[in-house]
């Protein structure tokens, strides 16, 4: 049996607090399973975000989506984790990953590393928040459900030992960019990354949740009109070759449900982020097919 789908919103604008609020209860209203921010200069600061829409829903669960391990202590990281999942009633889904914009590690101040410093730093800090949401040693401590985003063997090797969620992003850091350009992968590129995952996770007790960052919803009978501003930004790409990507849900409804159901059979993606702007249009796939 496939798991049941749950689906997430990465709510990505910053917004005073009635605006905030209301974009939190709408998406609870909408039917997502999880609302999530990420961690980058220029949007909203994880936790309090989270403890904000904590207030104003009861359903959802609140997820980092992800934490840039770089920017976090460890030992700080551990006490916003403990207390904000106090504070949400225990809602909390901790996203963690290297982070992979060096501009924003210049704009703070902070080292930003060789990719396997990176990965260390992510290492030490997974297992420390192990070892201190389990030790007593925080207040209200407790371990809090654990994804993981990356790529790389050795992150896919962290994501087999210790996430509950495995995270793929479909998408990889375009050669010599700094401001965290991506650029997607194929769909056999991506059949590759979670077959070596599945390789590495084997010997789990339990199998992990597979989530897949979706960058764009299109309802349209159109297809080729709407990935064309797309691909218009990535070089070499064409517009037939966009419209397989696993990251681009386009076409009417019924296809586009087709093509949720389909990389859920083929690559086990049940858990699918979408990202804030295209909350409203994804509203009618999370309505078919949630829960199911």
């Amino acid at each position: 049996m496939p798991r049941p789908f749950r689906f997430g919103v990465s709510l990505v604008s910053p917004a005073p607090a009635e605006e905030w609020h209301a974009k939190c209860r709408r998406a609870e209203e909408l039917g997502f399973d999880v609302i999530q921010v990420p961690d980058h200069l220029g949007m909203v600061a994880p936790f309090p975000a989270l403890v904000a829409a904590a207030a104003v829903t009861r359903r959802p669960r609140l997820g980092t989506f992800v934490l840039n391990a770089g920017f976090w202590n460890p030992a700080l990281l551990a006490r916003e984790v403990a207390t904000t999942n106090a504070l949400t009633g225990g809602r909390l889904e901790l996203g963690l990953g290297t982070g992979y914009v060096q501009a924003e590690h210049d704009s703070a101040g902070l080292p930003f590393g060789s990719p396997r410093e990176r990965v260390d730093h992510l290492q030490r800090t997974i297992e420390e928040l192990d070892r201190l949401l389990g030790s007593g040693e925080l207040p209200q401590a407790q371990r809090v459900p654990l994804l993981i985003g990356g790529n790389g063997d050795r992150m896919l090797q962290l994501t087999a030992e210790h996430a509950d969620i495995a995270a793929f992003t479909g998408a990889r850091l375009a050669p010599g960019s700094t401001a965290g350009q991506l650029l997607p992968v194929t769909a056999g590129e991506l059949d590759e990354s979670v077959a070596r995952y599945r390789r590495l996770a084997e010997g789990r007790r339990e199998p992990a949740e597979l989530n897949l960052l979706v960058q764009m919803v299109a309802v349209t009978d159109d297809r080729a009109a709407a990935v064309r501003p797309l691909v218009e930004r990535v070089p070499g790409a064409v517009v037939e070759q966009a419209l397989e990507l696993p990251i681009l849900l386009v076409g009417t409804l019924d296809r586009i449900v087709a093509q949720v159901l389909a990389q859920r059979e083929r690559y086990g993606f049940s858990y699918l982020t979408v990202l804030e702007p295209y909350m409203e249009a994804f509203a009618p796939v999370v309505a078919e097919l949630g829960g199911r």
